[in-house]
């Protein structure tokens, strides 16, 4: 079972430093899609920044690096309007 067999929706995604950074929505090829937030707009981060799964998807990323390594647009140029 790889890693993103392991990723399942609504699991929260949680920074090398422990806070929160939202829920999984589903994965989108190479990239956790998360739920939208506050403002209504979904984030993708790329399986590379998942150090493990357990219940919790766990970031190798601290909580400044993944604001930095967040997407705000989808990936997939064939996806977007």
């Amino acid at each position: 079972m790889t890693m993103g067999d392991q990723i399942k929706a609504d699991m929260p995604i949680l920074c090398a430093d422990g806070n929160e950074h939202g829920k999984v929505d589903h994965l989108d090829g190479e990239y956790i899609k998360i739920t939208k937030d506050a403002h209504g707009q979904h984030h993708w981060l790329p399986l590379s920044t998942v150090d493990h799964v357990d219940q919790h998807v766990h970031l190798k990323l601290k909580h400044e690096e993944v604001k930095q390594q967040m997407l705000s647009e989808d990936p997939h140029p064939e996806h977007r309007k």
